[in-house]
């Protein structure tokens, strides 16, 4: 833990996890110097939905906002649902928070929850304004008049042309990694976290299962070990999480965050290697409030 508040950055990659390859190096480095894992997501929609519902379904369970989804979806209760769901800076102690999307529909959504909309016309949001935003300027820390978390969506696109999202989304981190370098002032406030999924999927993908080994062998052992807890909530099982397709997570703050073994941001070596294993998607802004102070404690 920080002797100080962290600011948060989230860069949010909906979809662009099967398409990573070695050559985009600097997620690799955020992967490389902190700790990895998995958010484990619920059970895809069984009716058919466009891609930027798609996209509003995954992110609500990243911001724990699945009744605010559900009630934007309800015709007949929606609007008297949403005005009784608290806002963002309501349930994390004044937490200011802002949302950068191309996606008409995200925006919407972080509206709605109380984020600050900022308007981009192109992908050249740089990472200087960004960092600005949170009160990081010239490599000082600027203590007035600064989000405390800025979640950016990486997905111009949006499935038309995933390849230049990855490549600038790969370029935005090594513009970010380059001013917060390890032992700067900025590098020990900012809470960096990395998160990629595989967006709507099909199937029970056995090749990305996030089951234990032990849940694999016989059935008559399993009352044995204790249940992972991305499969809990509260005392109670979650009856419509995804066992297989997570999003793959990396975190990184200088000198605040654990560094676990992992070398590449994938979900093959996060499996062998990662530090944090999987949680359940709708933990992480908790996890998040927790660095920045305005979350007095996070976990299962």
């Amino acid at each position: 833990m920080a002797d100080k508040p962290s600011r948060a950055l989230v860069l949010y990659g909906y979809g662009l996890a099967p398409i990573i390859t070695p050559n985009h190096l600097h997620f690799h480095t955020v992967a490389s110097r902190g700790c990895c894992g998995f958010l484990a997501l619920e059970s895809s929609c069984p009716t058919p939905e466009v891609e930027d519902e798609m996209l509003v379904r995954e992110l609500a369970q990243l911001l724990d906002a699945n009744e605010a989804f559900c009630a934007d979806n309800e015709k007949d209760l929606g609007s008297e649902t949403l005005k009784q769901i608290p806002s963002i800076k309501e349930r994390f102690m004044g937490m200011r928070a802002a949302i950068v999307s191309s996606s008409r529909a995200a925006k919407c959504f972080g509206e709605k929850l109380g984020f600050s909309v900022l308007d981009t016309q192109s992908a050249d949001f740089a990472a200087d304004e960004l960092l600005k935003l949170l009160g990081f300027q010239d490599g000082k820390i600027v203590e007035n008049d600064h989000f405390d978390l800025v979640f950016v969506h990486i997905g111009v696109s949006m499935g038309k042309n995933i390849e230049n999202d990855l490549y600038y989304g790969n370029s935005l981190v090594g513009k970010i990694l380059q001013v917060a370098k390890p032992g700067s002032e900025i590098a020990s406030r900012l809470h960096l976290t990395l998160i990629m999924s595989y967006g709507a999927v099909t199937g029970d993908g056995p090749d990305l299962s996030i089951v234990a080994l032990h849940d694999r062998n016989n059935s008559d052992l399993q009352s044995l070990f204790p249940r992972q807890s991305y499969t809990l909530k509260g005392a109670n099982p979650r009856i419509d999480v995804r066992h297989h397709s997570p999003a793959l997570i990396a975190q990184w703050q200088d000198g605040v965050t654990r560094k676990d073994m992992t070398q590449e941001f994938c979900f093959s070596d996060l499996r062998k290697n990662c530090g944090n294993l999987a949680i359940a998607a709708d933990r992480l802004i908790y996890e998040i409030a927790f660095k920045l102070w305005k979350a007095p404690k996070y976990g299962a």
